[in-house]
C-alpha cells in the first residue's frame, strides 16, 4: 500500500515526531510505503504534496488538533486518531486503518 501520514500534538514537539518515526517504521516493516508529514511546532516538515495526496490509497491522520491545510486530501478514505495509538501501538494502528480501507 502507498500511506500517507500526517502526525501533530498539542505543543508540536515530542509525541509530533515520535508517532511518525514509529509509523515509518512500522510500515515499512510490515512492506507498505508511507510519507509522513509532521506538523509541528515549527511548522509543517516533510510536507506532502498533491501528487503524493493524490496517488496515495489512503490517509492517516495522528493528531491532537486540526490538521493544515486539510481539503489536501479531499476524495482520500482518512482514518483518524489520536498521536498517542501511533506511538502505543503503530501495528495495531496500521492493521486497523488498512482494514477501515478495504471495508469502504
Amino acid at each position: 500500500m502507498n500511506i500517507v501520514a500526517v502526525t501533530a500534538c498539542p505543543t508540536g514537539i515530542a509525541h509530533t515526531y515520535m508517532a511518525a518515526a514509529a509509523l515509518q517504521k512500522t510500515a515499512a516493516s510490515l512492506g507498505h510505503k508511507i510519507k509522513v508529514e509532521t506538523q509541528g511546532a515549527i511548522g509543517i516538515e516533510n510536507k506532502i504534496g498533491p501528487k503524493e495526496a493524490e496517488t496515495a490509497d489512503f490517509v492517516i491522520f495522528a493528531v491532537d488538533v486540526a490538521v493544515k491545510e486539510e481539503q489536501r486530501f479531499k476524495n482520500k478514505f482518512i482514518y483518524r486518531t489520536e498521536s498517542q495509538k501511533a506511538l502505543k501501538n503503530p501495528k495495531g494502528l496500521l492493521e486497523e486503518a488498512l482494514a477501515r480501507f478495504n471495508e469502504q
